[in-house]
């Protein structure tokens, strides 16, 4: 099912002209050779482009399209016009071994061979490189000398000839193809993608872009030990897959992996989506809607509203279609291969309604200095990591999790509510909203927390004790502050985690501070004493007797009740 949505894409792609042809693929390349009509080095050009990262601008290679690369493992195999410098001179930083020379004369075979009866100009001086070229004698050239580490670092190298690039001479993409079609004479099967017969690859090439996962690319599909193959078939045999098929699917998801406007990093996963008629729109509404930001969240709300009220989507006169297939597919670094952590499916329409049920679940009073109307998934994920740690990531498994219960509109994972319990505990009762937004969410699908609406804000109606008992501690705490306005130990700090779990041992001791700290009110203001008497009787009035423990859905509960009334003071204060 991936390996054939991604062909789709590709062949979406392909129509409109954003990848390449089978036979050919985009490379990195940073730098030209520039040849003379003899076949000698005139000079290096460099190919490098300067970009800003973050603060910084940086030289990075720009994209080619080339011949078709091949997947190396761990023998030598060389590429057709771009390859590095083992290849391409046979020297590397340490200068020409043993290994680089045979890195060299593989490239030279397959090069003469290729563009044996190639009489172009320029195929002709790299015929004649390769065939006068010494690699003993690279170190001593003047033109390499003052660039030999940066040209021996592993960077892909082209030809070029009176700034005229090989891979566009049309006589030597002629050579190329000729060359591809005498490779197709092995024995064809069916492909498990396309249902067409065509000639099985033996090795899928890598993908590249995954974090985590090897610089030099990973593969989806691969098989390397007897444990993993069945019926004598070793290697991708096991598995049999067109070489058209392998390359459009591996094509695709490269492509999307390089489109980094479109690539989410959660935890260790990296996620990737589109839509099958390969139009970025939908790209750019699905990105917003799951970390929208200050300058499109109006856009994203539109959107939810439109939706809601069953009316088109236009964007930029563009309008969407909700029937359209989507796709979220979700990769984690595994060695040498890659994991597939999700993989989900449905109509673009579909999952946006899912995700602004989810936004609506998450949906909780804020502090009044927030301007985030929603928390994407990521700042989700954040509210749930120790920012003290080392690594901040979330639990590996957690990012996939939540991301799919989002789109699938299905319970969240326990560890995203267990998790933001535990940093709630841990810094002794900091709820953020965020986190209280994610007990909101979590009760409410997973634990069936009644009547979502009266529990955006402060819920005086309810007799819930655990929700009430957390109001309570809000109010014991703010009687605290007015007694001692420079305290800086408070109750939340000593008494908030046991008061959660086991409020009949703790709270007999906090009404009996709390009488000592209404003394020092009395002497202060009267009527602050009044008003504060009077909450707390109102809601002990709701509690016949302190539970001796609560469960931890109660514990998420008793949590709410505090945040909310802890608003609710801060409101005031701000009206005031």
């Amino acid at each position: 099912m991936i390996l054939q949505a991604l062909v789709d894409y590709y062949e979406a792609l392909l129509e409109s002209g954003k990848v390449a042809g089978q036979g050919w693929c985009q490379a990195k390349t940073s730098f030209a050779l520039n040849l003379n009509s003899d076949g000698s080095l005139k000079e290096v050009i460099t190919l490098k482009q300067e970009v800003e990262r973050g603060k910084k601008k940086v030289w990075v290679p720009s994209y080619r399209m080339v011949p078709q690369m091949v997947t190396r493992s761990s023998g030598v195999s060389a590429n057709f016009l771009c390859d590095n410098s083992k290849y391409i001179l046979g020297v590397d930083a340490e200068g020409s071994g043993k290994r680089t020379q045979e890195c060299f004369e593989a490239a030279r075979e397959k090069h003469l061979k290729i563009l044996e009866s190639t009489d172009s100009e320029l195929a002709k001086a790299i015929k004649f490189f390769f065939q006068t070229w010494n690699p003993m004698e690279a170190k001593e050239n003047d033109t390499l000398k003052e660039i030999w580490e940066e040209i021996t670092d592993g960077s892909n190298l082209i030809f070029t000839m009176n700034s005229h690039e090989a891979q566009e001479d049309e006589e030597i993409r002629k050579a190329w193809q000729e060359y591809l079609e005498q490779g197709n004479n092995e024995k064809r099967e069916i492909c498990l993608v396309t249902g067409k017969r065509d000639e099985i690859a033996r090795i899928h090439s890598t993908i590249k872009g995954v974090q985590g996962a090897q610089s030099s690319g990973a593969a989806l599909v691969s098989f390397n030990a007897p444990s993993f193959e069945s019926y004598g078939k070793e290697q991708s045999y096991n598995a049999p897959v067109g070489k058209y098929a392998v390359f459009a699917y591996t094509t695709a998801l490269n492509y999307l992996l390089a489109q980094r406007d479109y690539v989410f990093q959660f935890g260790d996963t990296t996620v990737v989506f589109w839509a099958e008629n390969g139009e970025e729109v939908y790209q750019d509404i699905f990105e917003w809607s799951l970390e929208p930001q200050k300058d499109n969240q109006d856009i994203i709300k539109g959107v939810f509203q439109n939706l809601k009220e069953q009316r088109a989507i236009d964007i930029d006169g563009i309008e969407l279609d909700e029937n359209q297939k989507f796709y979220i597919l979700g990769l984690a670094p595994n060695a040498a291969r890659l994991s597939v952590r999700f993989f989900y499916e449905n109509s673009f329409g579909h999952i946006l309604k899912n995700v602004e049920k989810h936004y609506s679940r998450m949906n909780i009073v804020k502090p009044s200095w927030e301007e985030r109307e929603y928390l994407g998934v990521g700042g989700m994920l954040y509210e749930t990591s120790n920012l003290k740690a080392k690594d901040k990531k979330p639990v590996s498994n957690l990012p996939g999790a939540v991301l799919k219960a989002i789109l699938a509109n299905t319970r969240y994972p326990a560890n995203l509510y267990s998790s933001a319990m535990i940093r709630i505990r841990a810094e002794q009762g900091r709820i953020t909203w965020g986190r209280a937004a994610i007990i909101k969410a979590y009760l409410i699908q997973n634990y069936q927390l009644k009547k979502e609406d009266t529990f955006v804000g402060l819920n005086e109606e309810t007799n819930d004790v655990a929700y009430v008992l957390g109001r309570t501690f809000a109010v014991l705490e703010k009687i605290q502050k007015e007694a001692n306005p420079n305290v800086n130990t408070t109750i939340r700090d000593r008494y908030f985690n046991a008061a959660c779990a086991n409020p009949a041992s703790v709270f007999p001791i906090l009404l009996k501070l709390k009488n000592s700290h209404i003394r020092k009110i009395e002497r202060q203001t009267e009527g602050k004493k009044m008003s504060f008497e009077k909450k707390l009787a109102e809601l002990m009035g709701k509690v016949s007797e302190f539970p001796k423990r609560l469960t931890l859905e109660e514990q998420g509960i008793f949590n709410l009740g505090y945040y909310h009334q802890v608003q609710k003071i801060y409101e005031k204060r701000e009206e005031k």
